[in-house]
């Protein structure tokens, strides 16, 4: 076990407390940090060489093996590894069966210029989601699709919730991740030539049935919503996922895996 830098006993200890108020948006914001829990959490931000700077952590918790070479790992490359009793990491741990590991880290922010774009580019656009849940599980399959990068436009959820860290298991860390007006992201798709595909009820086109293997950009709202009118206008494609039973509707996670699946299908 590589030696921490500091032991925390008490509740009222300042460095907790800011980890307590780093749930709030503001103070994220303010600081310019978020909060990273959970091993898998972690390690895919280590792989992913996005920073730690101060990793807080309860032995008595682990519930693997690697816990110790995680650590050791952030602390070679510049984190403050601070140990806590049970109570003092119960109190800043928002889950319900901590895994004993917290990491505070920079925020994480890309702008569109400095997005890596494949030859046929894919991306997805998700506007306006409301439920971190669903944007995290968004970039889960995004992930897993190996989509270039994540758009996330007139954003509703904060990309650094650490609900939205937590749902994407820690892909957030793992594609780019940008936050931008829909307007500059449909400027931008036409700069680099890449098609805006959306989702909607309101058209006999099938999902299956357009072609995807050119540069697209898979283009999603919210289930109450739906996308406004501007993507609406922007996309020259509008494709529909059957509905067979008596929701008119899928969970905008759920439907944005069927579409980025038959872009891996078409493409494979």
């Amino acid at each position: 076990m590589p030696q921490a830098d500091l032991e925390i006993y008490s509740l009222t200890n300042s460095r907790v407390k800011n980890v307590v108020k780093l749930r709030q948006r503001s103070h994220r914001d303010d600081l310019g940090c978020m909060l990273i829990e959970g091993f898998r959490e972690i390690s895919r931000a280590v792989d992913n060489d996005h920073p730690i700077e101060e990793l807080f952590y309860c032995e008595s918790l682990f519930q693997g093996e690697n816990n110790t070479a995680l650590l050791s790992r952030c602390q070679s490359r510049g984190a403050h590894l601070l140990a806590c009793s049970k109570p003092v990491f119960k109190k800043m741990s928002y889950r319900d069966r901590p895994d004993g590991l917290i990491a505070i880290a920079p925020q994480v922010r890309c702008e569109l210029s400095a997005i890596p774009l494949s030859p046929a580019p894919f991306i997805v656009i998700a506007e306006a989601i409301e439920k971190p849940g669903n944007l995290g599980t968004i970039l889960r399959s995004a992930d897993a699709a190996s989509v270039d990068a994540v758009i996330v436009c007139d954003r509703c959820t904060d990309i650094n919730n650490p609900n939205v860290v937590r749902a994407s298991i820690g892909t957030l860390f793992s594609i780019p991740v940008v936050e931008t007006t829909g307007a500059e992201a449909i400027v931008w798709l036409a700069a680099n030539d890449i098609q805006a595909v959306a989702t909607t009820p309101h058209t006999d086109v099938l999902y299956n049935n357009v072609d995807l293997t050119r540069g697209v950009a898979i283009v999603v709202g919210t289930e109450q919503y739906g996308l406004s009118d501007a993507w609406l206008e922007a996309s020259k494609i509008k494709v529909r996922i059957p509905m067979l039973g008596q929701a008119d509707s899928l969970n905008v996670a759920s439907a944005t895996t069927i579409l980025l699946y038959e872009v891996v299908r078409q493409r494979l």
